[in-house]
């Protein structure tokens, strides 16, 4: 599985780095174009999930403990696991959905569907899963109800808020906003000053001094990280393409590689600071890292419940609000007990992303001239 994986993700880098010699001015527009900041926004709270709150504490002693890890420190890991260069697979696939897609429809071939929308609806249930997982190290002495309970609740209130786009448009800005307060909150706290910081956040340097080895798996756990980031591209790509303002090929691509990473680096220096030093998360923080994760929750899943329900013809228009409502919760909580309860892994959905990478790779090429002719009546008009 390793080497398929490796070879994917040459073939997607590739593939990026294509496109932006090739169509590098290309204009991207979404069909409802928002604001550089505003889509960012809806991107980075989309395409990341609870992990990003909750794993980094938990992974920096894996990190500086095993071997494979030990060309660079534990912050220059994570980072490679969450920044700059995995965030190509978000440019390739919403470079796609903006002009191929369009012109040539792949997405509305019936087995194409019917793969998208199942690997959409089990990434969801992913993200509800970890959440499910990792509740116990936040709330200390959680009980099974109130855990089930909670998770319960999040799914709901994703589900409502997927009822309108606006909710979702809204939540993304809101939950971008409340993320950098959680850092800057974090920051107070730990005392670290800026120097602290500064000297924390050198760390990540070691990433890109070593970043030729982030392309491929380091271990089978940065494998699970890189079938995950391919489990969310393709369904990633297609909800946000819609948004995209109106903004040169590579301009996308440089804003991928660097906005996001932002944030996440600055996150990731104040809890490599938290780590260093030993600082204990204990009430009003440990509280503040839980409610952001359930907002980060929430807006992957609104999100993606928007996008499978669209395809799917299963809207509020058709099933009425509560069928609605009802519809959805039932399969996503469903779908997260069933993650719990059996074998079932993210890389298995990976691993069929990487297939329908390929199919669609196959199709292109197989409509290249009649894709080639639809761009230049395009370019012309």
């Amino acid at each position: 599985m390793n080497t398929i994986l490796t070879i994917a993700i040459a073939l997607t880098l590739l593939t990026s780095v294509t496109i932006v010699i090739r169509f590098g001015k290309t204009v991207l527009k979404g069909s409802a174009p928002l604001s550089l900041a505003a889509f960012m926004a809806i991107l980075f709270t989309s395409g990341l999930d609870v992990g990003l709150i909750m794993f980094p504490l938990t992974e920096f002693p894996v990190y500086e403990t095993e071997a494979a890890y030990g060309f660079t420190n534990a912050l220059a890991i994570e980072f490679g696991f969450w920044g700059f260069l995995v965030w190509a697979f978000y440019f390739l696939t919403t470079f796609y959905f903006c002009i191929v897609e369009p012109k040539l429809k792949l997405f509305e071939i019936g087995w194409v569907k019917l793969i998208n929308n199942a690997v959409i609806i089990a990434t969801c249930a992913f993200t509800g899963f970890l959440f499910l997982s990792y509740l116990p190290t936040y709330i200390v002495g959680i009980t099974a109800p109130f855990r089930y309970g909670l998770v319960a609740l999040v799914v709901l209130l994703a589900v409502l808020s997927s009822t309108d786009i606006r909710y979702v448009k809204w939540l993304g800005l809101g939950s971008t906003a409340l993320f950098f307060a959680l850092i800057g909150l974090m920051w107070l706290t730990s005392g670290m000053g800026v120097a602290g910081f500064v000297s924390s956040s050198a760390n990540i340097g070691g990433y890109f001094a070593n970043i030729q080895k982030f392309a491929s798996p380091l271990t089978d756990y940065h494998a699970f990280y890189l079938f995950w980031w391919f489990a969310w591209s393709i369904m990633i790509g297609q909800f946000v393409a819609r948004f995209v303002g109106g903004i040169q090929a590579w301009q996308l691509l440089v804003a991928l590689l660097i906005i996001p990473s932002i944030p996440i680096a600055l996150w990731f220096s104040v809890l490599f600071y938290y780590h260093n030093n030993a600082l204990e998360l204990v009430g009003l923080l440990r509280g503040c890292m839980v409610v952001v994760g359930i907002i980060f929750v929430v807006n992957s899943l609104d999100s993606l419940t928007r996008l499978y329900s669209e395809s799917l013809n299963l809207t509020v228009a058709r099933l009425g609000g509560p069928g609605y409502v009802a519809t959805h919760w039932s399969l996503l909580f469903g779908l997260i007990l069933f993650y719990q309860f059996t074998p079932l892994k993210i890389e298995w959905i990976g691993l069929v992303v990487i297939g329908l990478y390929g199919c669609i790779y196959a199709l292109t090429f197989m409509q290249r001239t009649a894709l080639r002719t639809a761009y230049k009546k395009e370019v012309v008009a």
